[in-house]
């Protein structure tokens, strides 16, 4: 069985995260950014999902109502959402290990051999049968998935010391100073976030932590308890292998978009002719909420290495380098440039859009120039440290 730990604020996502959590916000034109782990996860044949939510979480439980309906006709395939029920007390979750060990009834009643305790916060294509091998045949009884990343980026990830044959000697969740890997100075080798544990281990693990004073997290608490007397090994995740994978896609793409210039930057490698990530793979599809309108139409204008969403209206103006939601209209004399406007927003005459992340259900009046006066736009809008622009989701419409 699948837990999906779905219940991120997302702070450094802000404004995108004001009315709805991390995994719930909009990506790539179609999809929410918790669709990529959904979509890897039921790829892999692991069709038994709990989704652990908790702030700010309508936005995402009605997505998840809509685009991941089961049949019904299998007990054992289902995708079901777990807000907080205070089974043990009168806390909401108080870290991630926390929100396991208030459903241990879930694992208890469902009865698995191993539990997939993945987070919802990223993007990448996975199978995950492959790293459950790993783990079955290092006899692991727990797998961390783990990439090597810039150290500079370690800062704030879980960073691993493994032996040669993968098992984990040493784990630190974000340190100050990340260990580089032998032979890789430059690099350390960092926790995905996505852990296989056998089913035994994890329910002793989490109820043992709830007694003790910490984090109650996987990261800070649980693996760093782990690695010094059980068999703790981290699964290669470059060794894993999707089909239908583009020669010119990047090796183990796999993003952290917690960041809106990171978040900024996924959007751009899915665009180009040959992006760093194809959207375009039916052999390992990325499932998204169905939409019943119609299919775009571009009247006239221009539209240059863009992904442009179903139901929108391209009726003159220019988009270049540019992902536009489901619904959007964009009229006479527009002009949008290396930016993200998501679903249902209307660009009038006139606007000027160059690396803004428009969220959804905004209307720009005729002539609106954001993104070339940073004194200007920080007057009106969201500046990142980046540069990028964001305007919030509009206030007209529903999440």
């Amino acid at each position: 069985m699948g837990l999906v730990l779905a219940g991120g604020r997302g702070e450094r996502l802000h404004p995108l995260t004001r009315d709805r959590s991390k995994p719930a916000v909009p990506f790539g034109g179609k999809y929410r950014i918790v669709d990529f782990v959904l979509s890897n996860l039921v790829n892999s044949n692991v069709f038994s999902l709990y989704i652990l939510v908790q702030y700010k979480s309508q936005s995402l439980i009605d997505h998840l109502r809509h685009a991941w309906r089961a049949s019904g006709l299998h007990e054992d395939h289902f995708v079901l959402v777990v807000p907080p029920q205070m089974r043990w007390g009168d806390s909401w979750y108080r870290g991630t290990a926390d929100a396991v060990y208030q459903n241990l009834n879930l694992i208890r009643d469902f009865g698995p051999a191993l539990v997939a305790v993945f987070g919802a916060d990223h993007i990448y294509r996975m199978d995950v049968s492959q790293m459950v091998d790993f783990h079955l045949e290092r006899e692991a009884e727990v797998t961390v998935a783990a990439l090597p990343v810039p150290l500079q980026e370690a800062t704030r990830m879980g960073v691993l010391e493994t032996d040669p044959d993968g098992r984990v000697r040493g784990f630190e969740e974000k340190p100050a100073r990340p260990r580089p890997m032998p032979g890789r100075p430059g690099f350390a080798l960092a926790s995905m976030g996505n852990y296989l544990f056998d089913a035994r281990l994890l329910v002793d693990a989490v109820t043992e932590d709830a007694a003790r004073d910490s984090e109650h997290d996987f990261g800070r608490s649980i693996l760093p308890a782990l690695v010094s007397r059980r068999r703790v090994f981290a699964y290669d995740f470059h060794t894993n292998r999707i089909p239908g994978t583009k020669p010119y896609e990047e090796p183990g793409y796999w993003r952290d978009v917690g960041t809106l210039e990171a978040y900024w930057r996924a959007h751009m490698d899915l665009l180009g002719p040959q992006p760093r990530f194809d959207l375009s793979n039916h052999l390992w599809p990325i499932k998204g909420a169905p939409y019943a309108g119609p299919s775009a139409r571009i009247v006239c204008g221009e539209v240059r290495d863009s992904l442009v969403g179903e139901g929108c209206v391209i009726h003159g103006g220019r988009v270049v380098r540019s992902v536009l939601g489901r619904e959007v209209r964009v009229e006479e004399d527009v002009e949008v440039e290396e930016s993200v406007v998501m679903d249902y927003c209307v660009l009038r005459p006139g606007v000027r859009l160059r690396r803004v992340i428009v969220d959804r259900f905004n209307t720009l009046e005729p002539g609106t120039v954001i993104g070339f006066d940073p004194e200007q736009d920080a007057r009106r809008y969201h500046v990142d440290p980046s540069g990028l622009v964001v305007l919030g989701r509009g206030a007209t419409r529903a999440l």
